[in-house]
């Protein structure tokens, strides 16, 4: 019998550390060799460590939400002659599997691409290879991952593959209700992995950014019946319009004349980059938090265009095949809360951004138009700048801009 110290490995791009999502084995388990031991996660991925070697699992290194640096002891194995590597230093370490890309909310707000997974042996104990999220919907909904048929690579568990077995699958046992009885107790939920990277830049962002809130209340009348008349139109299949994709061309074009809201701080070299191009984050809730994919280029895009690219980009978020590149360099963001979008919002700078738009719900509301009332499709937006950077009455210009042509939506798509 020999003991094989393991080092967590580097996970390259010059991650020095990684955070411990959670342990897949524990003292004295018996494991196989590439089994998953551990999952951690960098700013740039949440990684699946499999085991080295074959052997029992002598003793782990840290809990779930600690930091551990590269190179430091992980896990020992006590692993027999036959199954030990010819070196036991633990120097030869096995490639780590990305399981999901994010990156920070500055950038990203987090989110999150699936890669390849490293099989792993058949066995008695054997754990079916997933994604972290994943598991934790199949913990939420009752369901035994080893029943579930996975259609990635090398047998890997994909969340559709999950979502198709709870809908051709029996269903999950309903607890009984507990009926008048009192409550006791409470529950500790750490906060690790990408939640703690939203709270941080989060934090970061209302310690740091003055934040100026603008509400307005925008007349979409007009804009919902252009909308009903080219969705009752769209080719058959086609994916129906809704506000997000008008609101964006006519901030293509409101952005002409605000520059200083199309804009980055670059705080490191005390810069604000203006960009040419508009870059627009869409805040998309997933199962692994708020995240910001991107529409690149919209100023070069056409309505459907735009509305097929937002579809695009918060689908591959929510479904974890979200690119780095698809979640990061935004230069402008909107975030929607779409039928629980309340009344007014104020939302949360995405730095280094300096300003945010929130659509709030459509309701109809009883307004007076010449001395007489009538009811109206209201909608209202509200916003959020960097008021360091964005004057308070430029920031009130560009939502007026908006509004004009959302209520007159025919101006949007003049030359």
């Amino acid at each position: 019998m020999s003991r094989y110290v393991f080092k967590l490995p580097d996970l390259g791009e010059g991650t020095v550390e990684a955070e411990l999502m959670a342990w897949h084995v524990r003292p004295g388990d018996v494991v196989r060799e590439d089994d998953v031991i551990a999952d951690v996660m960098t700013d740039k991925a949440n990684v699946e460590i499999p085991s080295p070697v074959s052997g029992t699992v002598v003793s782990t290194t840290g809990d779930a939400g600690d930091m551990i640096a590269v190179g430091s002891d992980l896990i020992i194995f006590e692993t027999t002659a036959d199954t030990a590597p010819q070196t036991a230093t633990g120097d030869s370490e096995p490639e780590p599997v990305a399981a999901s890309e994010t990156a920070p909310p500055d950038e990203t707000q987090a989110p999150v691409a699936a890669a390849a997974a490293t099989p792993k042996p058949a066995g008695r104990n054997k754990k079916p290879l997933t994604s972290p999220a994943v598991r934790r919907l199949a913990r939420e909904t009752g369901v035994d991952l080893s029943a579930v048929a996975g259609s990635g690579p090398r047998g890997r568990i994909l969340k559709s593959d999950l979502e198709s077995y709870v809908r051709r699958g029996p269903a999950a046992p309903v607890p009984a209700a507990l009926t008048r009885q009192r409550a006791t107790g409470s529950d500790e939920v750490k906060v690790i992995g990408v939640r703690r990277l939203i709270a941080q830049r989060m934090s970061e962002s209302k310690r740091n950014i003055p934040h100026f809130a603008y509400v307005e209340e925008i007349d979409v009348t007009e804009l919902e019946a252009l909308r009903k008349h080219l969705n009752a139109n769209a080719p058959e299949g086609g994916a129906p319009l809704t506000y997000l994709p008008f609101l964006v061309l006519a901030l293509n074009r409101a952005l002409k004349k605000f520059p200083q809201c199309n804009a980055t701080h670059d705080a490191e070299r005390n810069v604000v980059v203006r960009h040419h191009g508009v870059h627009v984050g869409i805040a998309t809730q997933t199962d692994n938090g708020l995240m910001v994919p991107v529409v690149r280029h919209a100023e070069s895009l056409d309505l459907y265009e735009i509305s097929d690219e937002i579809r695009r980009v918060s689908t591959a978020a929510r479904e974890g095949r979200a690119t780095k590149d698809e979640l990061k360099g935004s230069s402008i963001t909107i975030t929607s809360l779409g039928k629980m979008g309340g009344i007014v919002t104020t939302p949360v700078i995405n730095a280094p951004e300096v300003a945010i738009i929130g659509v709030n719900k459509a309701v109809d509301r009883p307004v007076v138009i010449d001395g007489a009332i009538a009811v109206r499709r209201i909608l209202n937006l509200s916003s959020s700048f960097d008021h360091r950077f964005v004057d308070g009455y430029d920031a009130a210009a560009l939502i007026q801009e908006l509004k004009a042509m959302l209520e007159h939506p025919a101006t949007i798509f003049m030359p």
